[in-house]
């Protein structure tokens, strides 16, 4: 294990792929890694929906933490909906990466409607699994933000954001996969960074990290809350 201060690794499995079986495992050895740290205590644990559940929840359950969900989508590009130029926070709030943007020659029409969509899918998936409620406050507390891996990063760098404007004592980024790249660029926004796998190829993909790996479903989101609730943790 590797620990820079701002950064905690596994330098065992740097670069390697396949190291989890699922994203389960991914968030038992994510609380592995966090439960032994002293600065920590007084955590909510913000999972950002729908791949940072399974290992949210393992994580809120070793360190007996509430767990909440912190609802993010990427602002699509319009022909390509698997990437995007910027995020939408549980709050409300747009970040748009602007250098990006400036490469893709869109329309302030065609920017105005990806923003719309993101809100209001922002706006249905807090309905649907928090009931429309926020959660447990951050002020004073430790955030730890899940996913279950980051990319480029920009997503996650939105919800630290989000996280940061709620006062929280520290924000901690805890994933189990990461390119090097989006990884030192969020260790630059919060306070620390835990990322077991991280791969310093140019071609990233999360799910590259996991033995097993769909896409997760809403449907099963909700049922991991039904846990969460039943442990007293939602």
């Amino acid at each position: 294990m590797l620990d820079t201060g701002r950064i905690i690794e596994d330098r065992g499995i740097r670069d390697r792929l396949g190291v989890f079986e699922d994203r389960t495992d991914a968030g038992r050895q994510l609380a592995a890694i966090l439960s032994p740290l002293e600065t920590i205590g007084d955590a909510v644990v913000c999972a950002i929906p729908a791949g940072g559940v399974p290992p949210g929840l393992e994580v809120a359950r070793a360190l007996k933490a509430p767990l909440r969900m912190a609802v993010v989508r990427k602002v699509q590009i319009p022909w390509n909906p698997e990437a995007g130029f910027g995020a939408v926070t549980w709050d409300g709030r747009v970040f748009l990466n602007r250098a990006l943007m400036a490469g893709l020659d869109l329309s302030e029409a065609e920017v105005n409607a990806a923003v719309a969509k993101a809100k209001k899918n922002v706006e249905e998936r807090i309905q649907k699994f928090a009931g429309g409620r926020q959660g447990p406050g951050l002020s004073g507390r430790t955030a730890i933000l899940i996913d279950d891996g980051l990319a480029t990063g920009y997503t996650m760098l939105a919800a630290v954001e989000a996280a940061r404007a709620e006062s929280p004592r520290q924000v901690v980024v805890a994933v189990p996969t990461g390119s090097l790249h989006a990884v030192n660029f969020i260790a630059e926004k919060a306070d620390l960074v835990v990322c077991p796998n991280i791969r310093t190829s140019r071609i990233f993909a999360v799910a590259q990290a996991y033995e097993r790996w769909h896409d997760i479903t809403d449907q099963e989101v909700e049922e991991l809350l039904i846990q969460a609730r039943d442990m007293g943790l939602f």
